[in-house]
């Protein structure tokens, strides 16, 4: 018998928002250490996964005889992580973060054994959607975690910390998955992830057990899965992996997928966001937006970046990633200053500028189009550029949850990852559609196959329109503030 029971340790995790118990002196403090150690170190390992898997995934569909096929490697993580985070934000409102993390963590670890021994490309593409599976759920998961664990005035610290997460993968990532692919086979980048995942689950889950358990409202009914959200969710997905696939190919019969995408994404997008967010009406909605404006016009340019670099001013491919090693260090930067308690009176400005160095980053890269504009500026412009993300994204995060009741922790922080992904993969495919049509060649996934010659008008017909979406951003960064009463 413990000191606490299992209904008080609920009570007291909702509570944990509104007042700081003794002791309570930082993310790395006696209260928090290991639960802070452990939660960082499972984004940390997403994020290895996120920059190491791009690296092997070529010469995995080579080998698997699945080049016609390699886009659904990218789409199927995609699609069902999109459900996975509308399930994960039901499940952790209604029994507590923990069953959805541990599930998450243990479906992306089989994902990547799956993807690691596959012998098909059928296969493989089925274990990077159970991987997804597994994102989805933990994504949601940590986000009502540190709603229910932490008071706010530590939260920017822990979200700065998931940004610092990022540095060491996104420099180190690509390198090392590329000479662990190179000497030791794709495999291994699949293989050895998994082993790593023991340490995160032996200092995070007793942590969130003691501090997170439970419904949001220990002392009522838990609340009942709503089914209608599901089938939103299965719809947003369905819808968005027939775009996808429409946005490969821009042959007339691509309408007919467009068209059904669009029927399934629409009413299930409208139903799974809060009313308001696509007018930018002040608060949560205009938080939610901001997300998808933000994220959605930054990596989809971002994914354009090396192609151009390689292709128009004759990089090598490592040269080209390189180039932009750089905005993981200052992207951290900008939320570390996020963090700062001295930040908070002027979140709202932060925010706003960092869309405008935003939308000054994407419109800049560009230039060395022009050939006699130094490369070195695309490192400088992006470096940029990822230190507004930094100010944006980690604040997103901090509002959403300071404008969200605990009960609603789970279901908000589904719409923001959703506002997130939806984005990405749509401005992606408007991107790929405005290059392929301008003879820049088609996108598949996160690849490009392009055609020989130079397309300078096709690259800047993504760039310039993401640009344009970065500014309407900096508006929608103005009403993030709900109205006083």
């Amino acid at each position: 018998m413990t000191a606490l029971e299992p209904g008080d340790a609920a009570v007291a995790s909702a509570d944990l928002p509104a007042r700081e118990l003794p002791g309570q002196d930082g993310v790395l403090g006696p209260v928090h250490r290991a639960l802070s150690i452990g939660i960082v170190s499972v984004v940390l390992l997403i994020a290895f996964e996120a920059t190491a898997v791009g690296t092997a995934m070529p010469v995995a569909a080579r080998e698997l005889h699945g080049i016609s096929l390699y886009a659904f490697a990218f789409s199927s993580y995609f699609t069902t992580s999109l459900f996975a985070m509308v399930l994960s934000g039901q499940w952790a409102d209604r029994n507590g973060p923990l069953a959805p993390l541990t599930t998450g963590i243990s479906a992306f670890a089989a994902g990547l054994l799956l993807s690691g021994t596959a012998g098909t490309m059928a296969l493989f593409i089925l274990g990077r959607a159970v991987q997804g599976l597994g994102g989805g759920l933990v994504i949601v998961a940590l986000y009502v975690t540190i709603s229910r664990a932490y008071p706010e005035r530590l939260r920017p610290a822990i979200m700065a910390a998931f940004a610092a997460s990022w540095v060491i993968p996104s420099v180190v990532g690509p390198l090392a998955s590329g000479t662990v692919t190179e000497h030791l086979g794709w495999r291994w980048v699949f293989l050895g992830i998994p082993v790593l995942i023991v340490l995160p689950l032996v200092l995070a889950l007793p942590a969130i057990r003691r501090m997170a358990s439970g419904p949001a409202d220990a002392s009522g009914p838990a609340p009942a899965f709503d089914r209608r959200r599901i089938r939103l969710a299965l719809g947003i997905s369905l819808g968005a992996a027939l775009l996808q696939y429409a946005a490969q190919d821009l042959r007339p019969l691509s309408l007919l997928p467009a068209v059904a995408g669009t029927a399934f994404l629409v009413p299930a997008v409208l139903g799974l966001l809060p009313a308001g967010t696509w007018r930018a009406t002040r608060g949560l909605p205009a938080v939610i937006l901001l997300r998808g404006v933000s994220a959605g016009s930054f990596i989809a340019a971002e994914s354009f970046v090396p192609l151009m670099l390689v292709t128009e001013r004759g990089l090598s491919p490592t040269m080209a990633g390189l180039s932009l090693a750089v905005g993981g260090l200052t992207w951290a930067l900008g939320s570390y200053i996020q963090s700062r308690p001295r930040a908070e009176p002027y979140r709202v400005r932060l925010m706003t500028g960092g869309m405008v160095l935003v939308a000054a980053a994407i419109a800049t890269a560009p230039t060395v189009l022009i050939q006699s504009v130094p490369v070195w500026i695309v490192g400088v412009a992006w470096g940029v550029g990822c230190l507004g993300m930094g100010l944006v994204l980690a604040s997103t995060s901090v509002l959403l949850l300071k404008l969200s009741a605990p009960e609603e922790a789970g279901l908000n922080s589904a719409a923001l990852q959703i506002a997130d992904g939806l984005s990405n993969v749509l401005l992606l495919a408007v991107g790929g559609a405005a290059f392929a049509a301008l003879g820049g060649g088609s996108m598949s996934g996160h690849a490009v196959s392009t055609a020989t010659g130079s397309h300078p008008t096709a690259f800047a017909a993504v760039f310039l329109p993401m640009a344009a979406v970065a500014l309407v951003g900096v508006w929608v960064a103005t009403r993030v503030r709900p109205v006083r009463a």
